[in-house]
This record gives C-alpha cells, structure tokens and sequence, in this order.
C-alpha cells in the first residue's frame, strides 16, 4: 500500500526523546487527515530505542552499516510515501509542522528545509546549537547555497526536510 506521506527517523541511542517525537508524528497525521508511515530506522542502539518505536507503532529498519547517512538513505530507499520527511529523533525539531512541509510539496515545491535561524523564522534553543556554528558555518554555507543556487534556504545544515519522491 502507497501512502502520501513517510516520516523517516534515523535513530542512534535515542530512547529518551524518540516517543516524544513519534507522538508529535502521529498527532501531526491526526489532526492534519494524512494518511502516512513513520519508518524509524535504527543504527546499532543499544539502549532499547528499536523497542520502543516498534511499541509506539513504528516501523522499524535496522541498518548495520554506521553513519547518518546510511541510515537516511537505507529508510528513503524503504519509504512508500508521495512525500517524504525526514527528521531527527534527539527531539530537536517539531514534527508538528509536517502538515505545512506538504503543504508546500502539494503547491509544487520539490524539497521544503526546516529553519532553525532566526534568519529564516526558526529559534535555536539555549546549547542546541555551538556558538561557531549559529554565528558563522551554518549561516556561511546557507548563504554560499542561496547565492551558488539560488536557492532561499537559511538552514542548510538544518536535518528536518520534505522532499517529492519524485
């Protein structure tokens, strides 16, 4: 069965703020009438994180091979959904604004980036982010995509994103 929307979160170790994040998930289809799957995949966790997804209704993928990015790529790959979100499971982004993410796709919108900057509407939490890298990286490499690619992006780096399967 395709559904129009898979939550991919890759998870390492995440016990602690993986529920709440799949209970946003889950209220975010809820209210919003989208019909979806949250793929948690898990990265080697030791401390029950595949556990407790699977309790809360997830589907879990486990993936051997380390790295962020192969655990991205490993549940993009398993998503059956028109659209895709992707994000962290340390409880750093609120899966709450999914329904605006397709929103967006629905418009025509091939990738929607989250935004943690000010910048670009976003508010970085007290010790979520190093000084270096609110103040100079993220907006630095932000700016040099916007202005190599035009693109409007003003958190690059940000790891809540929407995309087309397409």
């Amino acid at each position: 069965m395709a559904f129009e929307l898979s939550v991919v979160i890759p998870c390492l170790n995440e016990v602690e703020t993986l529920p709440g994040c799949l209970e946003r998930v889950r209220r975010a289809l809820r209210t919003s009438g989208l019909t979806g799957e949250i793929i948690v995949v898990d990265n080697g966790s030791t401390d029950g994180s595949a556990a407790v997804a699977a309790g809360m209704g997830a589907k879990v993928l486990h993936v051997g091979s380390r790295g962020y990015g192969n655990a991205v790529g490993a549940g993009v790959a398993a998503a059956r959904g028109q659209y895709i979100v992707v994000g962290d499971a340390d409880g750093s982004y609120d899966f709450l604004e999914i329904p605006r993410f397709i929103d967006k796709l629905r418009a025509g919108y091939d990738l929607v980036q989250g935004c943690r900057l000010p910048a670009g509407g976003g508010t970085v939490t007290p010790g979520a982010m190093p000084f270096l890298h609110r103040r100079w990286g993220n907006p630095m490499f932000s700016w040099l995509a916007r202005r190599l690619f035009g693109t409007t992006v003003n958190d690059i780096h940000c790891g809540l994103k929407g995309f087309r399967r397409a």
